[in-house]
């Protein structure tokens, strides 16, 4: 008569459940310290349950070392999957924090609800931007279908690291800068000329006081161009999240082993 033995059932599904909680760590929203650890731990095994009867389940190791390998291989797979759209929003907080040079806001700070650390004012209110643009756009539901299936792309336990990888995970760190230029590039370029044009202004009438007031004139105009660039964020993350998407699936191809 056949036993039925649980031990290997548990094992395989604790597998998966490692996938699933390193995206829980290291994707936007999902991995925010302002969710409840205990919700993040139920979610993680929620989404285990689910997907563990539709998957294939994935060889079990017989030594140590390849315990140690194959839980490291399936953290590397949420971590691709979840820092491509981290990427974005640090791209969103670091155009906050050259914003916040330019306008003369980088004295103010206030404490990072995502991270609990102190950040510029003008970085907190870009992320929560981004944030609200991320739900509204219902990102982290097409986070959670990726993480289905990539099952498919990299079943469990066959992920490996190699140069091509490690090369396409840094190309998209370096497009971070990019979005970053291109997220303060309006705001920038206009309190930018308007440093060149107190700056004649100052040559032409050095009896006014320019200093005093430039950076008053920088702060609302950096602001009003500012707010009337939000009206395009959606469209302009929609893109880039979606590109995010495809970046993290050409990844997870190229983990495959």
């Amino acid at each position: 008569m056949d036993v039925f033995r649980l031990e290997p059932i548990v094992t395989a599904a604790a597998f998966v459940g490692v996938r699933i909680g390193s995206l829980m760590v290291f994707a936007p929203f999902f991995g925010s310290t302002a969710i409840a650890a205990r919700v993040k731990a139920g979610l993680t095994v929620v989404l285990t349950g689910l997907l563990y009867s539709v998957i294939p389940s994935p060889q079990l190791p017989a030594s140590l070392v390849e315990w140690i390998q194959l839980i490291a291989n399936e953290t590397l797979v949420g971590l691709l999957f979840g820092i491509t759209i981290q990427f974005i929003f640090d791209a969103a907080q670091l155009a906050g924090q050259v914003l916040g040079i330019q306008m003369g806001f980088s004295l103010v700070s206030i404490l990072d609800p995502q991270t609990q650390a102190d950040s510029p004012v003008l970085s907190i209110f870009q992320q929560m931007v981004v944030l609200l643009i991320f739900l509204q756009l219902d990102v982290h539901h097409w986070l959670l279908r990726g993480l289905a299936a990539s099952f498919t792309y990299v079943p469990a336990g066959l992920a490996t690291v190699n140069l091509t990888l490690i090369s396409e995970v840094l190309r998209a760190a370096g497009g971070m800068w990019l979005a970053a230029i291109q997220i303060a590039a309006p705001a920038l370029v206009a309190t930018m000329l308007a440093d060149v044009a107190l700056g004649f202004l100052g040559k032409a009438s050095p009896q006014l006081p320019v200093l005093l007031v430039s950076l008053s004139v920088k702060s609302v105009l950096g602001l009003v161009v500012l707010v009337a660039a939000v009206g395009g964020w959606p469209r302009f993350f929609e893109r880039h999240f979606t590109d995010a998407i495809v970046t993290g699936e050409r990844l997870l191809q190229l983990a495959k082993g």
